[in-house]
C-alpha cells in the first residue's frame, strides 16, 4: 500500500515541524512561498531565538492568555523538555537564562533553524519553494491543493502563522483557506506589541532605555471618565486612584521609550494583558527605584539634597535619574515644587511629591501599534473547530492546523515558540496516522 500524501502549507516553526513529524510515518512535501525556510524564526529574539521554557506545564498553563485547555494534549505530547531534548539531540546545544527562557548557546538563531531542517531532511521530507492558493475539499474531505498546478494529497496541514511579521510572508493565507472551507477565525489583533502612550513627554525620552524597573498594568473599567494628565495627577498630593481600578500585570525588567510611546520587553509582556483598549483605560505605572521603599528612597534621596543643598532643585537629580527625563520630572513637578528653588528650602511633603514619582510615573495607553509591529497575533481559527487531541478541524476530514494561526497566544519567554513546535507535532503525528 503506498504511504499516505500530506502536504504542509508553511516553513515556519510549526511547519517544519509538523513536516518531519509526519515523515515518519508518510509521504510528505512541505510547501514555502519564500524563498528560504524559517524566515521568521531567523529574527525571533532579536536574532537568537527564546526556543522554549524550561518549566512544567502547569506553569506553562499560567502564561497562555488564550485557550489554555486547548493545549494540553500538545503540550502533554511534545513537553518543553521534550523540546529542549529535541534539539540537543540534533546537534543544537542550549542554554537556560533569567526566567527559565532557553536560547541556543551559540546565540544564533539558524542554529535553530538548522536542527529543524536536519529533522525534515533525515525524514525525508520534500520541500517546494511554491505559493499555494487553494485547499481542496470534496464530499467534506481534503483532497488537493491548487498553487500553479494542481496536487492530490490525502491531509493538510496548515501552518502559515498570524499577521504579524508581513514581511516574512505571514500575510493571512491561512485564515483565508480556513474560512474558505467554512471555518470561524476569531477577530485577529496584535499581542506582544508596543504601545502608543497618550503623554507628549515619551517623544522627548525617545531612545531612553529603562532597566532594573517595575512596570505595573491598572486597568480602569471607567472609560467614560476624563483622563487626568500626568501634571493633574501629581498636583496636591497623591495620584488619585479609581475605585474600579485593578492590577492586571507587574513585572521587573527593561523598557525603552519611542517617537509612539513605549517598547521592549517589559512593554510586550504587559501588553498580552491589555486586551479592551475600546472599553476601558489602562495605565503604566512605572517604578524607577523598585529596590527600595519610599522610606528607603527618601533617604537616599534626603542624602541627595545634602550633597546638593546649595543647589536649584532643577539641577540636584543627576545622581537619581537618567540625564534624558530629568527635565521631564522637573516639568512634571514644576506646580509642586518651583525648578528655582534652592534644595535646603525643599519640604518634607514636597521631598514626598518627588519620592512619589519616582515610585508611580503613569502613562496613559492610547493603543496598539499596528499589527505588522507585533511578535504575534491574538485570534484565528476558533478551537472550538478544532480537535484538540489531533489538530484536526472538526469540520473537514484531513485538514489539520498548527502554530500561530489557531486562536492560542501566550506571554514572552519562549512560550509561543513551544505551542508552535507541541501543536506542529501533535498535528503531523495525527496526519500520518
Amino acid at each position: 500500500m503506498a504511504n499516505k500524501k500530506i502536504a504542509v502549507i508553511g516553513g515556519g516553526a510549526a511547519g517544519l515541524m509538523a513536516a518531519g513529524e509526519a515523515a515518519a510515518g508518510a509521504d510528505v512535501t512541505l510547501f514555502e512561498k519564500n524563498e528560504k525556510l524559517g524566515k521568521k524564526l531567523i529574527i525571533t529574539g532579536k536574532g537568537r531565538c527564546n526556543v522554549t521554557n524550561a518549566c512544567d506545564i502547569n506553569e506553562f498553563m499560567r502564561n497562555v492568555a488564550t485557550n489554555g485547555k486547548f493545549l494540553y494534549s500538545a503540550l502533554n505530547y511534545f513537553t518543553p523538555q521534550d523540546c529542549m531534548n529535541f534539539f540537543e539531540n540534533l546537534g543544537a546545544k542550549l542554554k537556560v537564562e533569567r526566567g527559565n527562557r532557553v536560547f541556543p548557546a551559540s546565540d544564533k538563531s539558524f542554529d535553530i533553524i538548522d536542527a529543524l531542517k536536519k529533522f525534515a531532511s533525515i525524514n525525508k521530507v520534500k520541500v517546494q519553494f511554491e505559493k499555494i492558493n487553494k485547499v481542496i475539499v470534496e464530499n467534506g474531505a481534503v483532497t488537493g491543493l491548487v498553487a500553479d498546478n494542481k496536487y492530490k494529497f490525502d491531509a493538510v496541514i496548515i501552518c502559515t502563522g498570524g499577521l504579524s511579521y508581513k514581511a516574512t510572508g505571514s500575510d493571512g493565507d491561512g485564515y483565508k483557506f480556513a474560512r474558505e472551507l467554512g471555518h470561524n477565525i476569531i477577530e485577529l489583533k496584535p499581542s506582544l506589541v508596543p504601545l502608543e502612550i497618550r503623554e507628549r513627554f515619551c517623544t522627548d525620552l525617545m531612545g531612553l532605555s529603562l532597566k532594573n524597573i517595575k512596570l505595573t498594568v491598572w486597568e480602569d473599567n471607567n472609560v467614560g471618565d476624563a483622563v487626568l494628565s500626568v501634571p493633574q495627577i501629581y498636583k496636591n498630593g497623591r495620584q488619585n486612584v479609581a475605585p474600579t481600578r485593578k492590577k492586571i500585570f507587574e513585572e521587573l525588567g527593561e523598557m525603552l521609550f519611542t517617537h509612539f510611546g513605549v517598547s521592549g520587553p517589559l512593554v510586550l509582556s504587559a501588553s498580552s494583558h491589555i486586551k479592551n483598549i475600546s472599553e476601558k483605560n489602562y495605565k503604566l505605572a512605572l517604578d524607577l527605584k523598585p529596590g527600595l521603599s519610599e522610606e528607603q528612597l527618601d533617604r537616599r534621596v534626603l542624602a541627595d539634597f545634602e550633597k546638593y543643598k546649595n543647589k536649584d532643585f532643577k539641577n540636584c537629580l543627576d545622581d537619581l535619574l537618567p540625564k534624558k527625563i530629568i527635565p521631564v520630572f522637573i516639568n512634571l513637578l514644576k506646580d509642586i515644587i518651583n525648578p528655582e528653588k534652592k534644595v535646603n528650602e525643599i519640604t518634607r511633603a514636597e521631598r514626598a511629591e518627588l519620592v512619589n514619582l519616582l515610585k508611580n510615573l503613569e502613562l496613559s495607553v492610547s493603543g496598539f501599534r499596528p499589527l505588522d509591529e507585533a511578535i504575534i497575533t491574538c485570534g484565528g481559527i476558533d478551537t472550538r473547530e478544532i480537535y484538540s487531541n489531533k489538530m484536526e478541524s472538526k469540520l473537514v476530514s484531513g485538514l489539520y492546523f498548527a502554530g500561530e494561526i489557531i486562536d492560542v497566544d501566550a506571554y514572552t519567554g519562549g512560550f509561543n515558540l513551544q505551542i508552535a513546535f507541541s501543536t506542529g507535532k501533535l498535528a503531523g503525528k495525527s496526519a500520518a496516522d
